[in-house]
């Protein structure tokens, strides 16, 4: 099973498959993996299947990023078919194992319901990501928590849009950025100036990618 895979000259991490999001544009709904191909001047390679035959244990998500020259990219992402923060302890003591071998920028890509899912506040949650993570994407992907229900299907509905929100101000001071995106195609030309202000008042910064 395909546990880290490349994507540009990036190292991603695959932990789970489980999501609190059932998101319309998600690429898992239509692939089993990423399939090598080019958008923009990005590479896209897939590894095989990113669908895990069981959840992979820390010391075996450790042994495949030994195996891996980290130097060879511009950054280790957690981010696979799932929600990695189902897996939050493990991705973070994963992430302080990177740090101890290397000064990678270490990437996490999140729907931002890190608290909900682990029963802990958006400070607590945020706390953990203290010195072994430089970067968080969160998925905001609508200006309203009433668009977000129709686009991503939460587990947890309209708060799942309000505590991203909560999380991503809260991680904001802790890590050195933090990255809201949204998919072009999901939210209307006229909004994307809300999103921008959304992001920009909740300490983070807009990005508006391509549906792949």
């Amino acid at each position: 099973m395909t546990i880290v895979y490349e994507v540009s000259d990036g190292l991603y991490i695959n932990m789970t498959n489980r999501c609190s999001n059932a998101c319309a544009f998600c690429v898992r709904t239509i692939k089993d993996g990423i399939s090598t191909s080019s958008v923009g001047d990005r590479l896209y390679g897939g590894e095989g299947s990113l669908w895990l035959e069981r959840e992979p244990s820390l010391d075996e998500i450790i042994a495949e990023i030994k195996r891996r020259d980290l130097s060879k990219y511009s950054e280790l992402v957690f981010c696979g078919y799932g929600e990695p923060t189902y897996r939050l302890y493990d991705m973070i003591k994963a992430a302080e194992f990177v740090k101890s071998i290397s000064d990678i920028p270490v990437r996490v890509n999140t729907n931002g319901n890190a608290s909900l899912i682990n029963g802990i506040s958006a400070e607590e949650a945020a706390k953990l990501f203290r010195g072994c993570i430089d970067i968080v994407s969160i998925s905001l992907n609508t200006s309203t928590p009433e668009a977000y229900v129709k686009v991503c299907r939460p587990l947890f509905g309209e708060e799942a849009w309000h505590n991203l929100l909560e999380f991503g101000e809260a991680v904001s001071k802790y890590v050195p950025k933090v990255i809201y995106s949204v998919v072009r195609t999901t939210v209307p030309g006229e909004d994307l100036e809300l999103c921008r202000r959304i992001a920009e008042s909740n300490g983070g910064e807009l990005r508006i990618r391509e549906l792949l």
